[in-house]
């Protein structure tokens, strides 16, 4: 038998071997020469409670670390398109940052795809997705782990993975242009990073955003404190809003014939957690004395008032703890495109109960998190909506000076009066007046402490994201704000002027946008550029890059 029909087999074999069980492969970076020891421990794919991932390629196809009750339902992958090519490999990957000596590996495959979807009852979309399922595999690790992600694209148009708020390093970024090529139909892409930080984050494409994250392709990312205690139940809800069949945002969005708002509010009429809507969104199980996280992600175009009832602390924002949460009640939490809030209750009482939304959207009937909890015999916990509150995140949690409050001058300061203007029949979204084209990079150097000021003068909503760094939220509207609140994404409304900062510690070329996807898309991002940094990566000539 020739060692081509040997490896052929061999890799039918780990294709037939991974449709009955998740495969989790755990490797420990080995001490000399880079040499790794691994382990695989194959689960019951009916206790599973992620997606399972069907990839044939030898390294990760793992199933997520951690509680994850909950999370996102498990559902059939389907079997991969026979145009891909895999096995061609982009150039670039071999830049991939490695682990340390001794440092636990997890490993993963994404396999971006064309899936159908039901997203309501009576309502199947055909959808891109990673892994099959939307949102995608989440991809849940232990602080310290270093991560490994092999993207394989079986889609027809380039794409690319950004790991949202994620401090990665610069070549991990996954900016089409900026950090690497889009990786094209058939290539495979792998991105790598140590997972130092702990907190919720999510992932998505970052080819042609505006319509790429609208059709599905994004996840969660979830990376769990290594010394810290767990709660009882763990949940990620990823929000996001969907057209019905038959419109088209993309042709339509910054039309001269109505208003933004107007568009968006009668465009987007599915609303969904977890990718399903309504009756199809799983309730969450619970029990009395139960501690429950709830991990809010928003990946649409728009803000989402959520309401817990009963007794609630918001612990953590973009990732970042908040020092001494008080306790809430009857409060609206309001969760921004690209945010992520973490809130913990406790279940007191042996009622059901759902976590709904409050605010202007339209179809806000649609988002109604059932939590069952264990022997309520369906009685329903009674909850007063007639005198809810909206929540201040930035007076809440203990006051406290940090270092970057204490600066008295920063080496840059940047004003980005953010608006937009009609070019011919087409809205564009701007940053002083200029698109992202027409605007040079800001420059920093490693060190630098920088000061941006995001002031709104337009007439709907922008929440600003900074690729790779926190920032510490200063000032709104001319008032200090006493708490060291972190985030990597802050809502700016119309009229309102916000000041953030952030130390210059993490090398490379990075992106500054709006995350309601369109506005970048129609012009609002600007380059981050550190002086100090000489990229491996050149963009290639016959590249298809289309950052926003």
């Amino acid at each position: 038998m020739s060692n081509k029909t040997l490896i052929v087999l061999f890799f039918l074999a780990l294709i037939i071997g991974g449709t009955a069980a998740g495969i989790f492969i755990t490797e420990t970076s080995g001490s000399k020469g880079g040499a790794v020891t691994g382990s695989i421990v194959q689960e019951d794919a009916s206790a599973a409670n992620q997606p399972m991932n069907h990839s044939s390629h030898v390294m990760a196809d793992t199933a997520a670390t951690g509680s994850t009750e909950g999370a996102i339902p498990p559902s059939p992958s389907p079997s991969p398109s026979p145009e891909a090519t895999a096995g061609t490999v982009q150039e670039g990957t071999a830049a991939l940052p490695q682990p340390k000596p001794g440092q636990a590996v997890k490993g993963f495959t994404l396999t971006a795809m064309e899936s159908n979807w039901e997203l309501a009852s009576g309502a199947t979309q055909a959808v891109w997705t990673y892994n099959g399922t939307v949102p995608g595999q989440e991809i849940r690790v232990t602080q310290g782990d270093f991560v490994k992600i092999t993207l394989k694209n079986e889609l027809n148009v380039p794409v690319t993975i950004h790991w949202h708020g994620y401090p990665v390093p610069a070549g991990s970024d996954g900016v089409p242009g900026i950090t690497q090529d889009a990786v094209k139909p058939g290539e495979t892409y792998t991105y790598g990073f140590s997972a130092d930080v702990a907190g919720t984050y999510w992932y998505h494409s970052h080819q042609e955003s505006s319509e790429q994250v609208d059709k599905g392709l994004y996840g969660a990312l979830v990376v769990e404190p290594k010394q810290s205690e767990q709660p009882d139940k763990d949940f990620t809800l990823i929000l996001d809003e969907w057209m019905n069949q038959g419109g088209d945002a993309h042709s339509a969005h910054g039309s001269a014939s109505m208003s933004e708002e107007e568009m968006m509010a009668t465009m987007y009429n599915i609303y969904t957690v977890n990718g399903k809507s309504g009756s199809l969104i799983t309730p969450l199980e619970t029990k009395v004395g139960d501690t429950v996280r709830l991990r809010f992600i928003n990946a649409g175009y728009r803000s989402h008032g959520i309401h817990i009832p009963g007794e609630f602390r918001v612990v953590s924002t973009d990732g970042q703890d908040i020092t001494e949460p008080a306790t809430l009640q009857n409060q609206i939490v309001t969760i921004a495109p690209g945010e992520r809030y973490d809130v913990e209750l406790n279940i007191v009482s042996q009622k059901d109960f759902t976590i709904d939304a409050h605010d202007d959207n339209k179809y806000n009937d649609q988002l109604v998190i059932p939590v069952k909890v264990a022997g309520s015999k369906g009685e329903e916990m009674e909850v007063q909506h007639d005198q809810l509150t909206a929540f201040d995140l930035y007076n809440y949690g203990k006051p406290a000076e940090s270092e970057l409050s204490k600066v008295q001058k920063f080496a840059l300061e940047y004003t980005a009066v953010l608006n937009s203007k009609m070019n011919g029949n087409q809205q564009v979204y701007t940053i002083n007046d200029k698109v992202f084209s027409e605007l040079s990079a800001l420059q920093v150097k490693t060190g630098d402490n920088v000061k941006l000021t995001f002031e709104n003068k337009g007439t709907v909503d922008h929440p600003m994201h900074v690729h790779g760094h926190f920032f510490q939220v200063l000032e709104k509207n001319g008032v200090k704000v006493e708490s060291a609140i972190m985030k990597d994404t802050v809502l700016v409304k119309p009229g309102e002027k916000i000041v953030v900062a952030f130390k210059a510690d993490n090398p490379g070329n990075w992106m500054i946008h709006c995350h309601e996807l369109h506005h970048a898309a129609g012009g609002m991002a600007q380059q981050l550029a550190y002086t100090d940094y000489k990229p491996a990566y050149a963009p290639g000539s016959n590249a298809a890059n289309k950052p926003e």
